[in-house]
């Protein structure tokens, strides 16, 4: 096990000679992934400010998926910080394609993150706000018939009318964040933050992360590098069109469990 958290060279390299096997607590992982403080702290403007981040994983290789899905490439410490990141967010933001490949639910209270999501003013669970432009889900799954707190859909002022009605039937919450029909992430960003959403998670699809990354808008990935090869064309973690100039971010944490390596990177 390996644990690397914004410190010197010198001490990363003497705790990476500290190989207990032992599984990552949750409170550890909590802490470890915790939000930045500026987060729930009034800014500038009187609001706090809201906070971006990714959950993605990738083998060896570069793939985001295996024959379509991420389950495969994942294991269970993966899962365990994957449950501890919801378990920090306001809201989880995933594409209709996600939701669809995926098979999508609602969020659950976990008792674990009762205490902690009380002391952050937070309610039992977190938001799933799903982004799409045609709105074309099926609107009986669990996720919008049986959530803990109501689905959001983010889409475009130009969304089918009739969709929009058959989400709201179901009990789903449609916000606008663009002008036609598809959503403007930076729009997005702030949509959920004028709701009180402040603490952003985005669990992809890639094509969702490739928007956020070429808008600018993304302040964290949390990318877990799986130790699998899988070859294939599998889409990577964030597609797209590319940035003009690639945009560099920071490690501020790894740790490692059973080959997996569990990586924070923040905007520079």
């Amino acid at each position: 096990m390996t644990d690397v958290t914004e410190e010197t060279a010198g001490t990363a390299a003497r705790k990476a000679a500290d190989t207990t096997d032992r599984a990552w607590e949750l409170d550890e992982l909590a802490e470890a992934y915790a939000y930045p403080a500026s987060v729930s702290a009034p800014a500038s403007t009187g609001a706090p400010e809201p906070w971006l981040r990714a959950n993605m994983v990738s083998t060896l290789d570069g793939a985001a998926q295996h024959d379509g899905h991420s389950k495969p490439i994942s294991g269970a410490a993966d899962m365990r910080i994957f449950g501890t990141l919801r378990a920090l967010a306001d809201v989880v933001v995933v594409g209709a394609e996600t939701v669809r490949q995926e098979g999508y639910r609602p969020a659950r209270a976990r008792e674990e993150f009762a205490e902690r999501r009380k002391a952050a003013g937070q309610g039992p669970a977190p938001a799933v706000a799903v982004v799409s432009a045609s709105l074309d889900l099926d609107f009986s799954l669990p996720l919008f018939t049986s959530p803990l707190v109501p689905t959001l859909l983010l889409t475009g002022a130009a969304a089918a009318p009739d969709r929009v009605a058959a989400a709201e039937r179901a009990g789903a919450r449609v916000v606008i964040a663009g002008d036609g029909t598809g959503v403007e992430p930076a729009r997005a960003v702030r949509a959920l933050a004028g709701l009180g959403h402040t603490r952003l998670l985005t669990e992809g699809g890639p094509r969702l992360l490739g928007q956020f990354v070429a808008a600018g808008v993304l302040d964290e990935l949390c990318l877990t590098v799986s130790p699998m090869l899988t070859a294939g064309d599998a889409q990577r973690v964030a597609g797209g069109p590319p940035v003009a100039v690639p945009r560099r971010f920071e490690l501020v944490s790894l740790l490692e469990e059973e080959g997996f390596l569990f990586s924070r990177y923040r905007r520079s």
